[in-house]
């Protein structure tokens, strides 16, 4: 037996797990999407209107900070309090922020005061605004958030209505670029897998995670974990406030609201290259062999089995038997990744024929993982405007 028919049987034996682990991602995100409630589906019994505080953190967000306003605005939620606060913006969104406040009531205008070395940005403006707030219930949201009009009170009366801790809401993404709708839907096979709302709304499960475009709160339950302040090295704090009030024994309902609900990821590929970045250094800061093993993973779910089939037909007519099982096998791999993509794509709601561009996707995000694992640069990371290194952080929410 030649050196191309032993690599060859090698992989098969290979892609048979690897096929299988497409498979199980496909059961997973259509066992979600088909069991995660959604926010308008609901046992509702009487209650009262208590007083929503919204906790709207902005950092240089004026292409995205009147619009999200607006919707507040308009919300049939008459209870609420609109607490705008602006971290130390360098465009025009403080302008923004004060001149809604000048016309609106509801809205308080809140001017952070500078962001303390040990805190990341966005926790340092919610605990200065959640400091002005008066409501029963707190509401954290992002500027690049919009609602529709029966967002809030539907999310009170199904807080309220199931007596929970914390509601939070998945929002439909909006891709307003080519390299978010290139990359998203990869990204969302391997985070529906981990995140999933089953998981999250299981209390035997210890996975806990928030939106942060969206979660609702009492007021008494977010002082009682420690308020922002608790994660405040943390650069996904949604994921960390998640996971402490899951291990404390909250009560976390995740739901779907796409139809009340968008908000944007990124802006464009420098945002995206950064969201990425993100995403990876909690990991690497938490486990650096365990970023390279995802890694190893993700090399071989995303680019082995396209690979192995280009592989299989140079090679078909030279061992016609190990090689048609190979190229059946490898094939079936690459049908199975792209119906996941596919999958996701359609929930997101973009164009099928990006599937297409799926491997220049897997390059930028597989990149990204390289950067951070090899990347020494003490500011690796832009976010919001501000630099972060690997050892400002401080990271146990992934």
């Amino acid at each position: 037996m030649d050196f191309m028919s032993i690599f060859s049987y090698a992989m098969i034996i290979i892609f048979i797990p690897i096929s299988i682990t497409w498979i199980y991602f496909i059961q997973i995100i259509l066992t979600s999407l088909k069991y995660t409630p959604c926010l308008n589906k609901f046992k509702k019994i009487t209650h009262n209107t208590p007083k929503v505080s919204i906790i709207l953190p902005a950092r240089n967000e004026e292409k995205f900070i009147a619009k999200c306003l607006k919707s507040l605005i308009h919300q049939d939620y008459v209870n609420l309090e609109i607490i705008a606060i602006n971290d130390s913006s360098t465009d025009n969104t403080e302008k923004i922020i004060k001149e809604y406040a000048n016309i609106e009531s509801k809205i308080i205008y809140v001017n952070a005061r500078k962001k303390p070395m040990c805190w990341v940005g966005k926790n340092w403006a919610c605990v200065e605004g959640y400091k002005k707030s008066s409501g029963e219930i707190l509401l954290f949201t992002d500027a690049d958030t919009t609602y529709h009009e029966k967002t809030v009170s539907l999310a009170v009366s199904h807080f309220i209505s199931l007596r929970i801790d914390v509601l939070t809401v998945i929002p439909k993404i909006i891709c307003i670029e080519v390299w978010t709708k290139l990359t998203l839907p990869i990204l969302s096979v391997f985070l529906h897998t981990r995140f999933s709302a089953i998981r999250v709304n299981d209390p035997k499960k210890k996975m806990g995670y928030f939106f942060g475009s969206f979660f609702l709160i009492y007021k008494k339950t977010y002082q009682e974990i420690g308020t922002h302040e608790k994660v405040k090295h943390e650069i996904i704090e949604d994921g960390a406030l998640g996971k402490m009030m899951k291990d404390s024994g909250y009560k976390i309902r995740m739901v779907r609201g796409e139809k009340f609900i968008s908000a944007i990821w990124s802006r464009d590929l420098f945002t995206l290259w950064n969201a990425l970045k993100r995403l990876i250094m909690p990991l690497h800061i938490q486990n650096k062999y365990y970023t390279v093993g995802i890694f190893v993973a993700m090399l071989f779910l995303l680019f082995m089995p396209t690979l192995i089939s280009i592989y299989s037909i140079s090679y078909i007519f030279s061992a016609p038997y190990v090689f048609t099982i190979l190229l059946t096998i490898s094939t079936f791999t690459t049908s199975m990744m792209y119906l996941a993509i596919v999958i996701e794509i359609k929930e997101i709601g973009i164009n099928p024929l990006y599937s297409i561009l799926m491997p220049i996707g897997s390059i930028i995000i597989l990149a990204s993982f390289l950067y951070v694992m090899i990347h020494k640069d003490e500011n690796m990371l832009s976010w919001r405007g501000r630099k972060y290194s690997r050892y400002d952080l401080k990271e146990s929410s992934l």
